[in-house]
């Protein structure tokens, strides 16, 4: 007898958190370092060096599941 959580195997319940609750984790850093941003007064340069360095592994993450997803590779 395979063990479910909340009706999902293992596999789905991957899935579903690689993808929603990354997709949401992402969300919520981009509200953090706007947030920062703002209560900072960095203005535009200093928003746009702030997104920079504080996103880029974000970027390059993403950048790697639109690579593979374009490629079809699983």
């Amino acid at each position: 007898m395979e063990t479910t959580v909340f009706g999902m195997n293992e596999a789905q319940l991957t899935e579903f958190g690689m993808s929603w609750g990354l997709a949401g984790l992402i969300l919520f850093i981009v509200f953090i370092v706007g947030n920062l941003a703002w209560k900072s007064k960095a203005g535009k340069t200093g928003t746009f060096a702030l997104f920079l360095a504080l996103t880029l592994g974000m970027v390059g993450f993403l950048a790697k599941l639109v690579i593979q997803h374009y490629l079809n590779i699983q």
